[in-house]
Parts: C-alpha cells; structure tokens; sequence
C-alpha cells in the first residue's frame, strides 16, 4: 500500500511537471501543416487513467492555472480575455471575473474526470460477453468520424470538393475504422481500443465545453473581439470544433493509446472495483 501511494505520488508529479514544461514551451504543440495542434490535455488524460478521477481532476486544475498564467500575462490574441479573469473584468465588468474562471478551470478539470469513467465504460462494453456491446460502442465512434472527417474536409476544402465527394471521404474512414475497431474488439485488445477512446473523449471534452462556454457567456464579446458579426460567432466556433477539435482529438487518441499501453506494463490501469478487489486480494495474501 505504501508503495502505491509513493508511486502514484510520484506519477503526479510527474505528470503535472510535463503539463507545465508542455504550456509554457512550444512542446505543448504539434505542428500539422495547417493548424497547431494542443497536446497540453494528454498528461491530464494519462494522469486521469493511471491515477483516478480524483488526481485527474487536479491534474486538470493545473492545465487551467497554466493557461490563466499565459492568458494574463503573455496575451498574444484578442480573446484571451475568455481565459484570463483579471482582463476579463476589464472587458465586460465583475461577471466576466466568473465567465472566465469557469472557461478556464472546468473544462480542464473535466478533462481529468470523463475520460476515466469512459475508459472504465468502453472497457466493459468490449469485455462483454455479449456481442451487441462492442457493436454499437465501434458503430458510435465509426458515426462521430463519419460525420467529423465530412465537416473537416468540408471546411478545409469548401472550393474544390463538393459536399457528396466529403461525404464519401466521411463514409470512408468511418467504415474503414469500423472495420479496424471490429477486428481489434477482442477481451485482449480492448483495453488498447479503449484507451484511444478516453483521448478521443478528452480531448473533445476540452474543446467542446471550452468552445460552448465561449458561445454562452460570451457571445458578443468575442464577435468584437475576432471581429465578426454577432450571429457569425456560432460559424467561427463550429468551425473551430469541425477542424481544430478534430485533429486534436484524433492525435490525443494515437498518443493516449500508444503512451497508455506503454504504461500498462508498468501499472494496469483499473477501475474503483477491481482496485478495491486487488486490495482484497492482497490484504488477504498478507
């Protein structure tokens, strides 16, 4: 027992030295051509896995004390306001002072929650002995790539590709990963699968609830900001989600699941009731 807790100790932190050493270094992003993409939330995602909920989530408050220190004090774009509650209440007054602080904290502190309890569920889905579990759980993620690789090419190519050629692009990777998913569902696999889940579901958590927020509290604020028009702003966010949260979801996936089974020949990652029966199983051998 107290070798866990010094492990775990010592993994958070680990973790939470790569988080700030990623925020305030270029090595928080991947360059992809057309966009940066964040990798700051997967030491928050691994963390989440390796560490629990609980750890996760401070993992997750410390991802969003590194972007309220960069926000306030490096402010290099016209909303970092949304981020930074000190500007904030210069922009739009004592309610920006919370606007802000929920932008910045909650969907960080999430990130360390929801891909836990995903793992945990898709886990349990492709263990289980019925087969219909697997299906749907392959056939929902094969449907959000269908409908998110069709929007990504769309909006990268609204000139030179129709809608239907996007649309057999989108059906394409969906099969394609439907078969990929189908093929690798098995009891010994599915602890790999799921774990690209839990970075997949991360790193959208992060910028939907972010994305979301924005759009919420601070709608016309940020049209003014990026300069647009009021009712623009619901284009620019969507198309920040379709394109930006796409590639970054897609990355955190490959890295959450490569970097995860590393780990796990290390240290099993495990739900509340199997550490609760490993502990039992020990305790008794002792």
């Amino acid at each position: 027992m107290k070798n866990e807790k010094t492990y775990e100790l010592v993994l958070t932190a680990l973790f939470t030295a790569i988080i700030v050493i990623m925020a305030f270094t270029p090595l928080g992003y991947i360059p992809l051509v057309v966009i940066n993409a964040t990798i700051i939330h997967i030491p928050v995602i691994l963390g989440a896995l390796f560490l629990g909920p609980k750890k996760g989530a401070f993992l997750g408050f410390v991802f969003g004390f590194t972007s309220f220190i960069n926000n306030t004090f490096k402010a290099v774009t016209a909303s970092a306001f949304v981020f930074s509650p000190v500007i904030a209440y210069d922009v739009v007054g004592v309610s920006g002072i919370f606007k802000s602080l929920y932008i910045c904290f909650v969907p960080r502190i999430l990130v360390g929650v929801v891909p836990y309890f995903i793992y945990v569920l898709i886990r349990r889905a492709l263990k289980s002995e019925q087969k219909i579990g697997p299906v749907v759980v392959n056939a929902l993620a094969s449907l959000i790539l269908f409908i998110s690789v069709r929007a990504f090419f769309i909006r990268l190519f609204p000139e030179t590709l129709s809608a239907l050629v996007c649309t057999l692009i989108g059906l394409a990777a969906g099969i394609a990963l439907m078969a990929a998913l189908m093929f690798g569902s098995s009891k010994k696999g599915s602890a790999n699968i799921a774990l690209a889940y839990a970075g997949l579901t991360g790193a959208f958590t992060n910028t939907l609830f972010v994305m979301s927020g924005i759009y919420i509290l601070y709608k016309d604020a940020y049209a003014q900001a990026v300069g647009v028009a009021g009712e623009a702003v619901i284009d620019v966010i969507m198309g920040v989600v379709t394109f930006n949260g796409i590639v970054e979801a897609v990355v955190a996936a490959i890295i959450v699941a490569g970097v995860g089974f590393a780990l796990t020949k290390i240290k099993p990652v495990y739900s509340k009731t199997e550490r609760k029966a490993k502990a039992g199983t020990t305790a008794a051998k002792a």
